[in-house]
């Protein structure tokens, strides 16, 4: 069995953050997990990257985050994988299968609307995965869902404090019938990691690997804060 975390930010990108992608792949590490996603927020969310760089640039600072996390998985025996928050405000979504290359290419995904934003992804061999679609905070103006558009739910997101959203969440993909996954949501190695993820039965060699299990319900468990 192998464990992986699915959603996991630093703060080499996002301002929410407090641990460095160092710090964080030695954390995960520590507990004995096989592997972890960096999935940073993009642009459009509560990113560390100045709005005011050329794309090229915001892309490369953006990316440096998860490529540090590489090195150091690569050190200490870690597999590092790259993902992104996308969001609008009412919405995020972790997008897997995407690369640098992808977003150097991609300065137009700014300009789209959540379903074509999804749509668009799916097309390039991508899956995108609605980040906790019922958290409230004061922030979230406005829940946001998109069933026909999304491959799958993160119907456990190990950062709520209030259990119900993850309930509401697991209740829609049931009802929706859509495939479900995991994630910490962790900004930190403290006070704001929380322990979450994933189990599998087969090891992630790449995001494709990922997307394979998901889309084919293979995750084996779904991994909840250690203290809930």
């Amino acid at each position: 069995m192998f464990k992986y975390e699915t959603h996991m930010h630093t703060s080499e990108c996002s301002l929410c953050a407090s641990s460095t992608p160092e710090e964080m792949v030695r954390k995960y590490k520590a507990e004995n997990y096989d592997g972890v996603f960096v999935t940073d927020h993009f642009f459009n969310g509560n990113c560390f990257v100045p709005q005011d760089l050329p794309w090229t640039e915001r892309v490369e600072r953006y990316c440096l985050a998860y490529e540090k996390a590489k090195a150091e998985g690569n050190k200490i025996g870690l597999d590092v994988f790259f993902g992104i928050e996308y969001g609008n405000g009412a919405a995020d979504f972790l997008t897997y299968g995407v690369d640098k290359q992808w977003l150097l290419e991609n300065e137009k995904i700014m300009r789209m609307d959540i379903p074509d934003y999804i749509e668009y992804v799916k097309s390039c061999s991508g899956m995108v995965i609605h980040a906790h679609p019922f958290r409230e905070a004061w922030y979230i103006d406005r829940l946001r869902l998109f069933p026909f558009q999304i491959d799958g739910i993160e119907a456990v997101n190990a950062s709520h404090g209030d259990k119900r959203f993850n309930e509401r969440a697991m209740l829609y993909a049931q009802m929706y019938d859509l495939p479900v996954t995991a994630g910490s949501d962790a900004h930190s190695t403290t006070d704001k990691w929380y322990g979450g993820g994933i189990v599998t039965e087969e090891k992630i060699t790449c995001p494709q690997d990922y997307i394979r299990i998901v889309k084919e319900r293979k995750i084996a468990a779904l991994l909840d804060r250690e203290d809930r």
